[in-house]
């Protein structure tokens, strides 16, 4: 999806930050990977290839690159149960919140999908767990 905001922009942005926001939006050309910031660009280069996007993920170091380019093969359908519990540890690492909740989601969802109640319900309780030490922390 498209961020509506920077759409209204396109015109007046310079190359390398037109191909960023369409690598964010799921829809990189092979031809504007090199324009990315490096930390994306093993994960743009992997094309539809899921499981070697995935390992081009782990390979990123810095924990908010590994969270971007996790959310960008969310974003373009192609997330694994790996990449999903990839962003897990690096968002429970970092003490980020919110990114842990939404990625606890993402492992809910799929565990409910695949009917695997067990694990799904054992996610819900982390979830209602970490969403009460929040509210406890305000």
């Amino acid at each position: 999806m498209a961020c509506e905001g920077f759409e209204k922009l396109r015109a007046d942005a310079a190359a390398p930050e037109r191909a960023y926001a369409d690598y964010l939006a799921g829809r990189v050309a092979v031809e504007t990977i090199a324009l990315l910031p490096p930390a994306q660009r093993g994960v743009a280069a992997k094309g539809s290839s899921d499981e070697s996007a995935a390992a081009s993920v782990k390979d990123i170091e810095d924990p908010l690159s590994r969270l971007v380019a996790a959310g960008v093969l969310m974003q373009s359908g192609r997330v694994t149960p790996t990449v999903a519990t990839l962003a897990v540890e690096t968002a429970s690492a970092q003490g980020w919140r919110r990114p842990l909740l939404a990625w606890l989601g993402v492992q809910r969802m799929r565990a409910e999908k695949a009917g695997d109640s067990t694990a799904a319900e054992g996610l819900h309780r982390r979830i209602e767990i970490i969403e009460q030490t929040g509210q406890q922390t305000k």
